[in-house]
């Protein structure tokens, strides 16, 4: 039993000591007792406001941070009607991403949350039930704006919020709007570099696995493809395109198609590193010798891609840090409504490994 006197007090299995315990009480009417100055005036110079005396400000700063004043989120997201949160809708199999990917583009959003000060709301939604979610997300405003990825040419989530007004960022285009915030890698370019390298390899025979086409990314790498290889007088044959496929699973299975025909591709375009590690391994199972006999591209470098066997050449996205930029997009728009939206299209680049050498 302690006595009254003592610095601590029993909870449970802990103990804290009566000061610790103390700072989590904190108000604005305590610190404008110590430092003898009104609750509005404490609680503007803890906002920064510039109508508060330098000195002041600091000596009130000051203070709150030796009384370990915590302000109070609730109330002034209350006051200022917003939930500084920002949304994301994932399919809970994160299909059309490979998994590492999406793991750096999340990490990367959620980095970059933190620094701003906000929360990052991950919602798990099947496709069907997308657009539902999206909707009870809006008109419940349990978000402040949303972080789109993998868009489609007529994406109905950027349709909805563009008719809204409602503030948005996505990594990706989309055909069917004009004024909006998105980051996109140049898939074209990309293609012309994969072409230019496999062709100076030997490469004339070449074939693709990619997701679908209605995938916007997908359609302008696939395009890309077809232009790159027709400035080459080659043709990408149809029955050298495997579409509408994401994973190493599919990346395997496909490859093996394209493989056992009479007249095989001697190299393929994987649209994701995932695709093309499955293509590696399929290219392994028939007893190909990777590299040499068969090449093998991927799009990404993920973390694997200088890893994998034979290290896969492919091409490098800073994806931490597209995702961190898509947010400080959002919370551009969020902080000024009239703010023009920010497009930006990266130039990618080739990073070549062993899995394409010379014919």
């Amino acid at each position: 039993m302690l006595s009254k006197d003592s610095n601590w007090v029993s909870c449970g299995q802990t103990c804290l000591e009566r000061s610790e315990i103390r700072s989590y009480m904190v108000t604005l009417k305590d610190i404008a007792e110590r430092v003898g100055r009104s609750v509005t005036t404490v609680s503007r110079a803890l906002a920064d406001c510039s109508d508060v005396n330098k000195e002041t400000a600091e000596r009130i700063k000051e203070v709150a941070a030796q009384l370990g004043y915590v302000p109070n989120t609730l109330a002034k997201r209350l006051q200022k009607q917003s939930t500084d949160t920002i949304g994301i809708v994932v399919h809970p199999a994160s299909r059309g991403y490979p998994e590492p990917f999406f793991s750096e583009f999340l990490a990367g959003i959620g980095e970059k949350a933190t620094h701003y000060g906000y929360d990052l709301l991950v919602t798990y939604a099947q496709e069907e039930h997308q657009m539902d979610t999206y909707r009870q997300l809006v008109e419940g405003r349990r978000v402040d704006g949303f972080i789109l990825y993998r868009t489609l040419r007529d994406d109905p989530r950027a349709n909805y919020l563009h008719s809204l007004n409602f503030p948005f960022a996505s990594f990706g285009q989309v055909e069917s709007i004009d004024r909006y915030s998105y980051i996109d890698e140049d898939g074209e370019y990309a293609m012309q570099l994969i072409v230019n390298h496999l062709v100076a390899m030997g490469h004339t025979r070449i074939g693709c696995i990619c997701p679908s086409l209605e995938i916007m990314h997908a359609y302008i790498r696939y395009n890309g493809l077809v232009k790159s290889l027709a400035a080459h007088g080659l043709e990408l044959e149809a029955a050298l395109v495997r579409e509408g496929y994401f994973d190493q699973k599919d990346g395997y299975e496909q490859a093996l198609v394209l493989l056992n025909q009479p007249t095989p591709p001697t190299a393929i375009v994987g649209f994701n590193d995932m695709i093309a590690f499955g293509a590696i391994n399929a290219a392994k199972t028939l007893g190909l010798h990777v590299g040499k006999e068969f090449a093998v591209t991927g799009f990404d470098n993920s973390m694997m891609a200088a890893y994998y066997r034979p290290p896969l050449t492919t091409i490098s996205q800073p994806i931490f840090k597209i995702g961190g930029k898509l947010l400080e997009m959002l919370i551009q728009s969020l902080k000024d409504k009239e703010h023009e939206p920010s497009q930006l299209l990266l130039r990618p680049q080739l990073i070549i490994r062993e899995s394409t050498q010379s014919l």
